[in-house]
């Protein structure tokens, strides 16, 4: 039987093999989940890199895996532009190589830095996990930030994932790759293979353990209602179509149950007007919705331009707050560099009130008549810090339209990452998606109850009890970017020092 050390010399050199392994480690996230497969993947990487003789073939190296891992886990991103297929359909193959190519370049730069700083292989192997961390961190601020598929997603749904509420996702793919190396660091491969698969086991024990069978109802027995109208992308905006999702929205709003639901909750933009340019419509809502708070997504424009906005209705129908979403989409929401496309004609894809503006941030609404939330629009979820406030809030309300995402792999992606931020704040998460998954996610990061992908109606359940601060709430990224930078330190000063006593 080949070894892992024979068969990664001989891939090292081959860009088909690199990219290969990166479409490999794509098929543990979900929709695939065959999270297994990191327990292979990332142990040829490993060894592939120290077969690398110079730094520039491993910056080469990094990037052709990060090529292969994003070009699959982000072929969603074609969608948005098939929307309007004979508009923006030829953008759509540019759009996924430059995404793609440009995410890939987080992970060619610390491969090319740990192959030239590392003295020895232990060394090089500890720098790449420490620096591919902190550059998947970097990912999401630079270029207003884009953390998709970040590596310790793939834990999402089993016991593992109960990390994130240590050290967030960022330190649990530092975790991840420091226990997926042990193989590649010690000589003794078949007990370092054992001794890594031990470390995953007790974590994922632990995080067993972590879990009680059923998240406990708040005290408060606040029943929420979550709207699915399901509509298609192409559909939503249509002049004959709007009235149809709006009175299916009404319909399930006033759908009566032997537990009348305390706030109903829609999705993002599925109010088909502008706030303050209907009141009769707005009113329309809140009388549906009885003696129950409405949370809805809508679009508002004011003197500073047009927002894509969260409106939250009292029983009466009176707006009792508002919050603008304030991590827009670029290319989607708003247009980076608009001055220079203008000129050459292109638009944002859903600009269709002129461009929309950002909010101030996140900030937590008091609820009234239910409890204080932090909403979330469409992908601020994918945002660890977008749940960082000063307010601790008691649950968060997620809308989103992935109509845009597809029907594969997006909508799914965007739901893991949603569910990670629920178990790094200890919080429940009402999610209503346009057209799904839309329900309740417990502060485990487990769905309580759910309207799958597709169907269109409603789902009433009982909102969850938080369960306290969890320590990733109280430190944030801290802990494992101290931890990530005392290993690079251990790596570097010993090398360091040598070269100062040779001169």
């Amino acid at each position: 039987m080949i070894s892992l050390a024979e068969l990664s010399q001989k891939l090292w050199g081959s860009r088909f093999a690199s990219v290969g392994l990166g479409l490999v480690l794509a098929l543990a996230h979900v929709p695939f989940s065959i999270f297994p497969l990191m327990f292979v993947a990332i142990p040829i990487v490993g060894q592939m890199f120290l077969y690398c003789p110079k730094p520039r073939q491993a910056f080469g190296m990094g990037w052709f895996v990060g090529f292969g891992y994003f070009a699959l886990n982000l072929h969603w991103i074609v969608e948005p532009f098939l929307v309007e297929p004979e508009i923006f359909g030829w953008l759509a193959p540019f759009a996924l190589f430059l995404m793609a190519a440009g995410a890939a370049l987080f992970w060619a730069v610390p491969f090319g830095l740990a192959k030239r700083f590392g003295r020895d292989h232990v060394s090089q192997i500890i720098l790449l996990a420490c620096l591919w961390t902190v550059s998947e961190y970097l990912r999401s601020f630079i270029f207003t930030g884009f953390p998709w598929s970040l590596l310790a997603y793939v834990w999402i749904d089993t016991p593992l994932a109960q990390i994130f509420a240590f050290v967030g996702v960022h330190g649990a793919g530092l975790i991840t790759l420091l226990i997926l190396f042990i193989p590649v660091m010690m000589t003794r491969k078949m007990l370092a293979a054992a001794f890594a698969t031990a470390l995953i086991g007790i974590i994922a024990i632990l995080g067993w353990l972590r879990m009680p069978d059923h998240a406990p109802n708040h005290a408060s027995d606040t029943i929420v209602r979550m709207v699915q109208p399901n509509a298609e992308q192409h559909m939503k905006w249509r002049p004959d179509m709007i009235e149809v999702f709006f009175d299916r929205g009404v319909s399930y709003t006033s759908a009566r149950t032997s537990r009348r639901p305390d706030v109903v909750i829609w999705p993002e933009t599925s109010l088909p007007f502008l706030l303050g340019h209907d009141h009769q419509a707005l009113q329309v809502v809140a009388d549906a919705a009885g003696d129950a708070s409405v949370i809805a997504g809508i679009r508002r424009v004011d003197d500073n331009g047009g927002y894509n906005s969260l409106v939250y209705l009292d029983p009466r129908g009176g707006v009792t707050a508002v919050y603008d979403k304030h991590h827009l989409v670029p290319f989607g929401e708003y247009l980076p560099f608009d001055a220079l496309f203008s000129k050459i004609g292109l638009s944002a894809i859903a600009d269709n009130i002129g461009g929309f503006s950002a909010g101030t941030g996140p900030r937590v609404i008091n609820g009234n008549n239910v409890p204080d939330f932090l909403p979330l629009i469409c992908y601020e979820a994918i945002f660890p810090y977008s749940t960082h406030t000063n307010t601790r809030p008691e649950w968060m309300v997620h809308i989103t339209n992935d109509a845009w995402f597809g029907t594969f792999s997006g909508p799914y992606q965007h739901l893991a990452q949603t569910k990670a931020r629920a178990i790094e704040t200890g919080l429940p998460i009402a999610r209503a998606a346009n057209t799904g998954v839309s329900g309740m996610i417990d502060p485990y990061g487990r769905m309580v109850k759910s309207l799958e992908l597709g169907q269109s109606g409603y789902v009433d359940v009982a909102l969850p009890a938080s369960i306290g601060k969890t320590v990733y709430a109280y430190v944030g990224e801290w802990l494992w970017l101290c931890f990530a930078g005392l290993l690079a330190l251990c790596c570097l000063l010993p090398a360091t020092r040598t070269q100062s006593s040779a001169r």
